[in-house]
């Protein structure tokens, strides 16, 4: 394995860790279809660790996908 596939695998693992730490924002489709008036359509404001966990998620996101590129890129 070359190192751009190893760095690919790490950051698709934090981002999977990261996804699964993170607790929900609302009940989704079945609160709303089974009537749940939690405010689903009020925007939630994230604070504290929440808004660090999801920030890091993005940028992981872009990096993966930027890495998947690079990694599927022709070789000149």
């Amino acid at each position: 394995m070359e190192f751009l596939d190893v760095l690919f695998l790490i950051v698709a693992v934090l981002i999977l860790i990261l996804t699964m730490m993170q607790s929900g924002k609302s009940d989704g489709a079945s609160g709303t279809i089974m009537g749940g008036n939690r405010g689903n359509y009020i925007r939630i404001k994230e604070r504290g660790i929440e808004k660090v966990l999801s920030n890091i998620t993005l940028w992981l996101g872009v990096a993966f996908f930027i890495l998947a590129i690079l990694i599927n890129s022709p070789k000149f």
